[in-house]
């Protein structure tokens, strides 16, 4: 058994069974299945999501076995993706609490306890006027290059998403505007350093020594189709090349051109696949 609790549930769940606690909390349900449930809850005015996993069964792991997916067993996943990305100083969720026990893979049960992103707001939501009411220039070229240097940073450090959009991305909205302020008063680029993006929604992410092409296509094709209808220009996806190759727009046209052939593939293939589902992927 593995039980991490923040100072705030140390003290709360002082001699108490965490995953029975963890059961009992009530919020904003998220999610409902047999197996895993999601929710938002508040504890000593403060806004927190848990999600807690009850054990997959063995008829969904030898199911994703079969397809060759590696299935998602619990909350660890989630939690050293976290960890790695603290490591890496992405923006990310902070965990307040972590629990993981049994041995048996199909039975195990886990939580896991993060603060709210509070005052965020997602770039999907951010970016969806965009198509009719085009972005500060500036500002669209630093989310561009802010993108890029997480994606680069994220798989060159063996982590890949697996669900890799632009809704997964949650913008701190004063920040924000306190950056762009001064930027433009400075009639300058913000640095994206300074802007705080958050990268959420980790339950499927993968951690190696090197991420596979395979999985780098995959994520960033996703994100590549989550940003097709939002106006993005081909100035605007040459600006995200370079900064996800660190190089020259000739080295990305040349040396990597497979690669991006690979990303606009899959990026139709998935905006087809909408197109006949009739909604988001």
């Amino acid at each position: 058994m593995h039980i991490e609790l923040s100072k705030v549930f140390a003290q709360q769940w002082k001699n108490k069974d965490p995953f029975t606690e963890a059961e009992t909390l009530q919020g904003e349900v998220f999610r409902a299945l047999e197996a895993r449930k999601t929710l938002r809850f508040t504890l000593q005015n403060h806004s927190y999501f848990i999600k807690i996993h009850r054990g997959v069964g063995w008829f969904e792991i030898i199911e994703n076995l079969i397809r060759l997916r590696l299935p998602v067993l619990g909350a660890k996943n989630e939690y050293l993706a976290i960890k790695k990305l603290e490591q890496l100083h992405i923006d990310t969720m902070r965990i307040a609490g972590y629990a993981l026990k049994g041995n048996n893979p199909a039975k195990q049960q886990s939580f896991i306890i993060t603060e709210d992103l509070i005052n965020t707001i997602s770039l999907e939501d951010f970016c969806a006027d965009w198509l009719h009411t085009p972005p500060d220039f500036r500002l669209k070229q630093t989310l561009i290059s802010k993108l890029a240097h997480i994606s680069r940073t994220m798989h060159d450090n063996g982590i890949n998403h697996r669900d890799f959009y632009i809704c997964h991305f949650l913008m701190d909205k004063e920040l924000m505007d306190k950056r762009l302020l001064e930027a433009c008063n400075n009639k300058e680029s913000p640095d994206y350093q300074q802007l705080k993006v958050s990268l959420i929604d980790l339950h499927r992410a993968q951690l190696r020594q090197q991420t596979p092409e395979r999985w780098r296509v995959k994520d960033i094709a996703s994100l590549y189709f989550s940003a097709m209808n939002i106006g993005m220009t081909q100035r605007d996806f040459f600006r995200f090349m370079k900064g996800y190759n660190n190089s020259s727009l000739r080295d990305c046209l040349t040396k990597y051109a497979d690669f991006w052939r690979k990303v606009e593939l899959q990026g139709q293939k998935l905006w087809r696949r909408k197109q006949r589902k009739g909604d988001a992927i």
